[in-house]
């Protein structure tokens, strides 16, 4: 029995496909996964990410026996059977690789979320979601390293190498900008610029964290928890070690098809 899930987001949409297995205690395997852009069009985003899974699997989609869709494109994917709220799949997503988490940070390219986990029903109980504003997303980051004319990739190099930095004041992605071409145009090492934007958008997170109540162990999931940066920037605020998957961006996708299955499974 297959399963797939569909995560459209903003920037990017992927799709997880599942197939049941006794092999472990998540009773699943992961057949395949696909990331890609989702653009201005999400019907075909869906239905082109949702083939190219189908072909990587080396399944045909009569093959698929549930297919559910999330992220905030969810009602427009024709081919779901139905659709579930990216906070319900994204803690089923992060639950299906760590168990034991308590609280969930999600940055992806043009929102952040935070998800609260009971610690005896295992679902989510409370969250927190920045999606009215760039500060602190994928998208924030992009802007500024063009900004800065440095490579994203680079940040977490630049924040493990580099000792000092320089408090970044705006909150505004555009004011933001605005003040690293200023410091900039006066001379600042730009290393000390890339580490004071790190500690920003890991003091923009916290605060979300801390208005919801942190509780250990926290993952962090998103695009964004592939810089090294960031993660080092959180950890250090926190004080604690984040968990993080093996593929933090498809958790969404990964959350939809696990319940796809479930549900399959229990009609």
């Amino acid at each position: 029995m297959y399963s797939c899930g569909i995560d459209i987001g903003s920037v990017s949409t992927e799709a997880v496909i599942l197939k049941d297995s006794d092999i472990d205690e998540k009773n699943f395997e992961i057949c395949s996964y696909i990331i890609g852009r989702t653009g201005s069009d999400i019907k075909t985003a869906s239905e082109n990410i949702f083939n190219d899974a189908l072909s990587m699997a080396k399944i045909k989609k009569e093959d698929i026996r549930n297919i559910i869709a999330t992220g905030y494109g969810r009602k427009n994917v024709s081919l779901a059977d139905r659709n579930i709220t990216e906070i319900t799949c994204h803690a089923s997503g992060v639950l299906s690789v760590f168990p034991e988490v308590k609280t969930i940070i999600d940055i992806g390219g043009q929102d952040s979320k935070v998800i609260k986990i009971d610690r005896l029903t295992k679902k989510p109980i409370d969250f927190l979601m920045n999606d009215k504003c760039a500060a602190g997303t994928g998208r924030f980051l992009e802007v500024m390293a063009k900004a800065l004319d440095i490579e994203l990739e680079a940040f977490g190099k630049i924040f493990a190498d580099t000792n000092e930095r320089i408090e970044i004041t705006s909150t505004c992605t555009v004011f933001a900008e605005s003040e690293i071409v200023s410091l900039i145009g006066h001379g600042v090492d730009k290393r000390k610029i890339v580490k004071g934007l790190l500690y920003s958008v890991a003091d923009r997170i916290i605060s979300m964290v801390s208005r919801l109540g942190i509780e250990e162990p926290v993952a962090l999931t998103g695009g964004v928890a592939k810089n090294s940066g960031i993660v080092g920037a959180i950890e250090e605020k926190l004080d604690t070690r984040l968990l993080i998957p093996f593929e933090p961006q498809i958790t969404g996708a990964l959350g939809a098809a696990a319940l796809a299955l479930k549900i399959a499974k229990s009609e």
